[in-house]
């Protein structure tokens, strides 16, 4: 099964500079009990921009460059490679992962960030036809989180598997 882990703001937004563009404590908290134990997949510019592979998970990063090398990680050259590692495999970024592993994706665990900000880099438009909201989560702002956000789970809905 293919996980997308990822947070948006309402514009589409999810990076800038290669970095993340806002801080949620929470967010990250549900990052964490959502990944671990779990193998994360990851393009190498997300991974370059944590900087060292994530605790309790097997850390897979995806490069056109065969020869790149991360301590602690498997390395590999496509997303099918990547997905031959485990049969339940968690994508975490960036942009273009994403936008590669959508079509064979069963569910996404999205933080929906109540504001648009400046990025440069995009989750891709979903259909909303061939997702099916299955819980929502609100969290207000506070003093730790300076936007208000939602943790939700879609699942690709059942007409969309039949008809593929």
């Amino acid at each position: 099964m293919v996980h997308l882990v990822v947070a948006v703001a309402e514009n589409g937004a999810i990076g800038k500079d290669n970095q993340l563009i806002w801080h949620l404590p929470d967010d990250l908290k549900q990052f964490k009990k959502i990944t671990s134990g779990h193998t994360i997949v990851m393009g190498r510019k997300t991974y370059e921009s944590i900087g060292k592979p994530l605790p309790n998970r097997t850390n897979v990063i995806i490069t056109r460059n065969p020869a790149y090398q991360a301590e602690g990680c498997l390395v590999v050259t496509s997303l099918q490679e990547a997905m031959e590692k485990d049969t339940d495999i968690y994508v975490i970024g960036g942009a273009e992962i994403y936008a590669q592993a959508l079509p064979a994706t069963n569910v996404i665990h999205l933080t929906e960030v109540h504001m648009a900000v400046d990025g440069d880099a995009f989750f891709p438009k979903l259909d909303a036809g061939e997702w099916v909201e299955v819980s929502r989560e609100s969290h207000s702002a506070d003093e730790k989180h300076a936007y208000s956000f939602d943790f939700v789970e879609l699942r690709r809905s059942e007409v969309e598997k039949i008809q593929a």
